[in-house]
């Protein structure tokens, strides 16, 4: 039988975030729309009259690799963004593409098809559990590449040349990265594609929070993996985080690789065969041209105003707070202090303000240490919810602090 641990981010969410009065600040979506607000992003409301979903079509289950259009309509997103120097590539195409239950179903699979045992994986860390977790519970040996707060929690491909064996199969990124909202620059991912390519080894690229980059110049943002010219790269991606839409539950996997495309079709008819085809309809609308681009505008500015926000409160207590501030996504990782410069007890930290004013975030070592790692006193807040909640908890969390922490 397969032995997979306790996935201790969800098991966390799932034990707190419904305590009565909370103040959510672990969640990790940009605050999530209803279909009524969604329409109102169509810059051509009044000559687009098609309703989101037709209610007239026959609930089979649809298109088992998903719509063309919606597929289409997510190699634009990639196309329209990724067109640099650095990403001398064809553009995607529908056929690049295949439909998951979320993202979190898309990273399944990837390593369902690709990995087992004998191989070797390298996964970036700190990171979402899934992404090491899964490849050991499939008989593969996973070293982790451990992300340092004195490199801004940027990789550090030297350290990564000298991890790689001769039956390293896959490397696994997170970009932006969760929990520390970090982006991999270019000239570093450019360092990691090649030496992938050098050594044949997979590159997948966990791009869950793609491209929600706020606080980096446009110049400066990094292309998507599946535009940097190798092609054993695959993608995930999904509408929940960036996208603001995470009760649809779709996701996706891209590879220029068609052998990689049908791995995962083939193993995936063993599981979800398809999407809702209401959930299809939904994204498909919102990544449509009149609709994605007034969506995710409104999603960074969401996520700029919040971010000033945080930083404004991480300053305003630095004897007790620090961080690497965030560059892109929704999430920072931000570690507490006593004002003698010991950090908190993260889990007992988290416990306790949750306790006394009902705010609630992640704390670091539980929940992305794999029982190897200790981030003392860290604890991962989400900053893209709505404003009111976010200031809110920060005027809790102020009250605690001069309370128990001083």
């Amino acid at each position: 039988m397969v032995k997979i641990p306790p996935f201790e981010v969800e098991q966390w969410m799932d034990r707190y975030e419904n305590t009565p009065g909370v103040l959510n600040i672990a969640e990790t979506c940009c605050s999530s729309i209803s279909i009524d607000q969604l329409v109102r992003f169509n810059s051509a409301q009044q000559q687009d009259a098609r309703p989101i979903i037709d209610f007239s079509k026959p609930l089979t289950y649809g298109p088992i690799r998903g719509s063309d259009e919606l597929r289409r309509n997510i190699a634009a997103t990639y196309n329209e963004s990724d067109s640099k120097p650095e990403t001398n590539t064809p553009p995607l195409s529908a056929e690049d593409i295949l439909i998951t239950q979320g993202a979190i179903s898309a990273n399944h699979l990837a390593f369902y098809s690709l990995v087992g045992p004998g191989d070797h994986v390298i996964c970036v860390f700190p990171t979402y559990q899934q992404l090491y977790s899964i490849p050991e519970s499939l008989g593969a040996e996973v070293s982790l590449w451990k992300l340092k707060r004195e490199n801004g929690f940027v990789p550090d491909v030297a350290e990564l040349e000298t991890m790689i064996k001769s039956n390293t199969k896959m490397i696994v990124i997170n970009n932006p990265n969760n929990p520390t909202g970090v982006t991999i620059p270019t000239e570093v991912l450019v360092k990691i594609v090649d030496l992938a390519r050098k050594n044949d080894i997979i590159l997948f690229s966990d791009e869950v929070y793609r491209p929600l980059f706020h606080s980096i110049k446009s110049d400066d943002t990094p292309p998507s993996a599946i535009s940097m010219g190798y092609p054993k790269v695959l993608v995930t991606g999904s509408m929940s985080k960036a996208w603001a839409l995470a009760g649809i539950r779709v996701g996706w996997i891209i590879s220029r690789d068609a052998s990689m495309i049908e791995a995962f079709a083939s193993a995936r008819d063993y599981t979800t065969i398809s999407v809702s085809q209401l959930d299809d309809q939904v994204a498909r609308y919102a990544l449509s041209d009149m609709v994605r681009s007034q969506l995710l505008a409104r999603n960074l500015a969401l996520a700029r105003n919040n971010l000033q926000l945080l930083d404004q409160f991480v300053r305003d207590h630095s004897t007790t707070c620090s961080w690497v501030k965030p560059t892109a996504g929704t999430t920072a990782f931000v570690q507490f202090k006593y004002e003698n410069g010991a950090p908190v007890d993260d889990e007992a930290f988290c416990k306790d303000v949750l306790d006394k004013v009902k705010v609630m975030f992640l704390p670091g070592t539980r929940c992305f240490g794999h029982g190897e790692a200790s981030f003392n006193g860290f604890v991962r807040i989400g900053y893209v919810n709505e404003t009111d909640v976010l200031r809110q908890a920060l005027e809790e969390l102020d009250v605690y602090i001069n309370e128990y922490l001083k």
